[in-house]
């Protein structure tokens, strides 16, 4: 496994090269074995994640992206473990890899141990492509608790350890406030934009986007929705669209992800002032309760009506 990130200093990456160079010099009987995590003590207890947090601390970040804790997990030995899957609504097999330096990997994630107790477990969710780790793009962290832990010594609930902190509340709303001072500002929503149509010339379609919030996280896309038009004058198709939708539900177009004729940019805004604004009343999206310019595509299509 090599480790590489993205922002180091020409410096340091000579150092890291000599550091290898003098390290690989040296003899080790079972080099594999260095710093391998073991999970024999905890084998059989029931963990469940309470909070997941970037590496400030915070449970979302200043583009949007919300952290949510998700997993359950029982280790078997140190080569299984089972793993709550929501699509199949029970605890499923995996098989566990052990790597040097705290790594592991399970249920199609690799993650660094920081903490093993009876009680609760820390983990750092590594970013892992080719057997080379991005140490700058891994950085969010799962605490898990015993279900013995929460129950016996917390005397709580799961649900109750998973909420949002004050420091997350605060964050937020200086946030939102900041992008709401620019039109073109804004950042991904947690609670997305909702569209209602006020016509049954209109029709819209939220397409359900999933990102791999355990190794990917960086992939967190932005809500699409499908936005077709009936009108008496032509067929059009506009995917793609980048928008922004603004604190007080105002829908400003930016750009097109897709190449453009000419006159492009000029005909999807006047779709937009004659339709979309007119056929629609958009309430703004928002995130921890505070409603704030964000960003989503749309996919415009138009449906000649001879009605």
């Amino acid at each position: 496994m090599h480790f590489y990130a993205t922002k180091a200093p020409r410096f340091l990456g000579f150092y890291l090269l000599l550091l290898i160079a003098v390290t690989s010099s040296c003899k080790y009987d079972k080099p594999t074995n260095r710093n391998r995590v073991s999970f024999k003590n905890v084998t059989g207890i029931n963990y469940i994640e309470v909070k997941r947090r970037f590496g400030d601390g915070l449970s979302v970040s200043k583009y949007g992206y919300g952290l949510r804790p998700s997993w359950k997990l029982s280790f078997i030995s140190d080569d299984s473990a089972k793993v709550f899957s929501p699509d199949s609504n029970a605890m499923l097999g995996f098989h566990v890899t052990l790597d040097h330096d705290s790594l592991f990997h399970v249920a199609r994630a690799w993650f660094r141990a920081k903490k093993i107790t009876k009680d609760s477990l820390v983990v750092q969710v590594m970013k892992v492509e080719s057997k080379v780790i991005y140490l700058d793009k891994s950085q969010v962290f799962l605490t898990f608790y015993s279900d013995k832990y929460i129950r016996d010594v917390l005397h709580t609930v799961p649900e109750a350890l998973m909420g949002k902190t004050k420091a997350d509340t605060l964050f937020m709303k200086s946030r939102a406030a900041e992008v709401n001072k620019n039109a073109d500002s804004a950042f991904i929503a947690t609670n997305s934009p909702v569209f209602e149509s006020k016509t049954p010339l209109a029709t819209v379609k939220k397409i359900e986007v999933k990102a791999d919030i355990m190794n990917n996280y960086d992939n967190y896309d932005l809500p699409k929705y499908d936005i077709t038009i009936k009108n008496k004058y032509n067929n059009f198709n506009y995917p793609e669209l980048v928008v922004v939708i603004d604190h007080k539900g105002k829908i400003n177009y930016m750009y097109s992800m897709w190449e453009l004729p000419p006159g492009g940019n000029e005909t999807i805004k006047v779709l937009f002032d004659n339709y979309v604004k007119t056929y629609f009343n958009i309430t703004p999206g928002n995130t921890f309760g505070f409603p704030h310019n964000s960003y989503a595509y749309i996919n415009l299509r138009g449906v000649l009506n001879r009605d």
